[in-house]
């Protein structure tokens, strides 16, 4: 298998953190985001979304983080993805949950604004006014991470077992850390990001996030 990504990427470092957590054996290859190599003929051929991660398993490709752990966790046979049809049916939900509901605001509109160029709105107004509607949004869906997903009892999103879910969901979550969310305010997402942070590999997966997260070190941002 061979595995197309980027260490910084917030939906690959869900897929590598699965990887090394349960030792695939996968090829990686780099694909550079930062000088555009996405966006090149080259990679677009492999994925026209031009994007990462992107898995290939002999004559199988596959585009979408959320799509690649579930493939890599039957075909691994992990008990992280449940066989159970209602576990399962709940792992699927919460994933759909977090891609959808929750990273629309978070990323697009919150954290990706203020920290890469490209996403910059075509004026300050309408920047600004994304930013706004991001930060009023993704207060609500972590408050419904907090609360709802997670609770007062849970160590992981679906209880006291680790899911893919989890996996999924770290990678989105920590994007926050770029723009110094304080997750103390949402204690049990903290306490989430705590147990996940504890996992063999993640320190190792995450080491150029982090340098991401450092570099951003004495900068302002609009958070929550």
């Amino acid at each position: 298998m061979k595995l197309y990504m980027h260490p910084v990427s917030m939906t690959s470092r869900p897929v590598r953190l699965f990887i090394a957590e349960n030792g695939i054996k996968v090829d990686e290859q780099v694909v550079d985001l930062m000088t555009g190599e996405h966006m090149q003929p080259a990679f677009t051929a492999i994925n026209p979304s031009q994007l990462v991660p992107v898995l290939e398993d002999g004559d199988l490709r596959l585009t979408e983080s959320s799509a690649i752990l579930k493939y890599l966790a039957e075909k691994s046979g992990s008990p992280a993805y449940p066989k159970d049809l209602k576990k399962r049916a709940k792992v699927n939900e919460v994933m759909d949950w977090l891609n959808t509901q929750f990273y629309r605001d978070w990323a697009y509109n919150l954290c990706y604004p203020q920290v890469f160029p490209n996403h910059k709105r075509r004026s300050d107004e309408a920047h600004a006014g994304a930013i706004e509607w991001g930060k009023q949004n993704s207060q609500k869906w972590l408050k419904i991470l907090n609360d709802h997903w997670i609770g007062p009892n849970n160590q992981y999103l679906l209880g006291n077992e680790i899911t893919i879910a989890d996996y999924f969901g770290s990678g989105l979550v920590t994007l926050g850390e770029v723009i110094h969310v304080d997750f103390n305010k949402y204690p049990n997402v903290a306490r989430w990001l705590g147990n996940m942070k504890e996992l063999r590999t993640w320190n190792q997966v995450n080491e150029v996030f982090q340098g991401l997260v450092g570099s951003t070190k004495g900068k302002q941002f609009e958070t929550v």
